[in-house]
């Protein structure tokens, strides 16, 4: 008769799993909760000790790491293995129905102290599953209820577990295991303020497959965080439209990103990662207005991202263009009912009540991962100069904030142009600065008279200011730090342009 090990914590499933095992005629070892449970269904259980002749010890922190449990998961089906665990007197096990203790949930709560998080750390589960999933020719693991049907089907119909099948579902314990072991590694980094370990792990959780990736040509696949700020596009609601492609998914990120970076009503237009138009205002109407106004061209088929619900007045602009997404905390009824008339648009839901936390920003290369901090900082955060002979009047400063805002999120080199609460013109990706400021002047026009103009990084030269004031922009706003910058406040003095260091650069590549 054949032996199935069956300790679980979530119990989903598992008395149908157990009955279908014994109708097959195994026998089942359990321990706990689980042997309880499946005791009370009436089902005959043999008692993990019964197995081990040991009893749980240490707060049952010793159960299962025995060799008659170990040696009947390792032995292979071969003579000589055999013929050594039955002279210990162990008997084979055919299946382990394993999952662990829930670690990630434990830390998940708020307050949760580290002597609870410790104590939820699984030390004979992930032994088991190892241990069966290395002899996976001869035993069979089960470590996900999704798997009871495929396993029970083929018992029925064959009189046992494929051997492929067998392989897949060992494949899927490491990965299980490794991603258990990577979110308690993380927590033990944390714990200690281990701020470069000399290793790094990551485990994210299928969301779902995507259509294609960046291009038709490439298969993507969307990943999230189970740990992660669920303030997020990874954990957003969409309540309609079309499937969210890559670059759907990678767009929506950058606008909810510079929403973030608000507190008084805001809409932000994003087109390829790049914001085209961002106004703020009293109502997320009139920030709106503003957004659209900013680059009526662009927001063709970009992004919109909210801070505030969308109200019935701003879904009737909202409808009369062609947008991909839109972004809100919230949609009111009215709203919903005039923007789903739309059957592809994707309508999604962030509200910023969810859980915030700042996590490290991870861009692949080929062969590696850099890692490095949010970038967070704001003016509250700067060393403010003002180097030139005219401070900033009060509404200039109004504008000069909302540019720095804007700024850090445009693709490096990036200037922006802004009055006191829109961006009027914006610079991206250029590959020299004064070629950025060319672009977002050209864009502003003549709304750039008396308006302000905020750079990501210093001036390496005084061009940029020479083509700011033969645009009427009046203050500007920049980290300082070249060895021109003398060169940079002397041609800001001439045309009586008040100038910001804030000594801080904001690249983004």
């Amino acid at each position: 008769m054949k032996r199935a090990l069956i300790s679980v914590s979530d119990k989903t499933g598992v008395v149908e799993f157990a009955t279908g095992l014994r109708e097959a005629g195994y026998e089942i070892i359990s321990t706990g909760g689980t042997k309880m449970i499946l005791e009370d269904a009436g089902l005959t259980v043999i008692g993990i000790d019964d197995v081990t002749g040991f009893p749980e010890m240490l707060e049952g922190r010793v159960k299962t790491l025995h060799p008659n449990v170990h040696g009947g998961l390792l032995a292979k089906r071969t003579p000589d293995h055999l013929k050594q665990i039955a002279e210990q007197g162990i008997s084979p096990i055919d299946m382990v129905c394993v999952n662990l203790y829930p670690f990630q949930q434990t830390i998940s709560k708020q307050n949760v102290t580290e002597e609870e998080a410790i104590e939820n750390i699984d030390i004979g589960g992930p032994s088991m599953l190892r241990s069966a999933a290395k002899n996976h020719t001869y035993v069979t693991v089960v470590v996900e209820a999704d798997d009871y049907s495929t396993v029970l089907s083929e018992i029925k119909e064959l009189g046992e577990v494929t051997l492929q099948t067998k392989k897949k579902l060992a494949a899927k314990v490491y990965r299980h295991t490794a991603s258990y072991d990577a979110i308690i590694a993380d927590y033990m980094t944390n714990l200690v303020n281990e701020e470069n370990p000399e290793r790094i792990t990551f485990t994210y959780e299928r969301k779902q497959s995507l259509r294609y990736g960046e291009n038709p040509h490439q298969r993507a696949t969307f990943y999230v965080n189970p740990l992660g700020s669920t303030f997020s596009i990874a954990h957003a609601k969409q309540l309609h439209g079309k499937e969210l492609s890559f670059n759907n998914i990678r767009d929506a990120d950058a606008a909810l990103q510079i929403v973030k970076d608000f507190k008084e009503p805001v809409a932000v237009a994003v087109k390829h990662m790049n914001p085209c138009g961002v106004g703020v205002g009293n109502t997320i109407l009139d920030a709106y207005k503003k957004a659209y106004e900013a680059d009526s061209t662009s927001i063709f088929g970009g992004i919109v991202a909210f801070n505030r619900e969308v109200d019935e007045e701003t879904a009737k602009l909202l409808h009369e263009i062609f947008l991909e997404i839109i972004i809100a905390p919230s949609f009111s009824e009215e709203a919903l009912s005039i923007l789903t008339a739309k059957k592809n648009i994707r309508l999604l839901i962030v509200e910023a009540s969810k859980k915030k936390k700042q996590e490290n920003v991870i861009a692949s290369i080929e062969g590696g991962l850099l890692v490095q901090d949010q970038d967070t900082y704001t003016l509250d955060n700067a060393e403010i100069t003002i180097p030139t002979k005219r401070e900033p009047t009060e509404a200039e400063w109004q504008a000069l904030k909302l540019g720095w805002k804007v700024v850090k999120h445009v693709k490096s080199n990036a200037i922006v142009v802004t009055n006191s609460d829109m961006t009027l013109g914006i610079g991206a990706g250029q590959m020299n600065r004064v070629g950025a400021a060319e672009i977002a002047l050209q864009q502003a026009g003549d709304k750039a008279e008396g308006a302000a103009l905020a750079s990501d990084a210093f001036f390496p030269m005084d061009d940029t200011v020479e083509a700011a004031a033969k645009a009427g922009i009046t203050a500007i706003i920049q980290p300082g730090g070249s060895i021109k910058d003398a060169d940079s406040i002397k041609k800001a003095d001439e045309y009586g342009i008040a100038m910001v260091f804030t000594g801080i650069r904001h690249f983004k590549h």
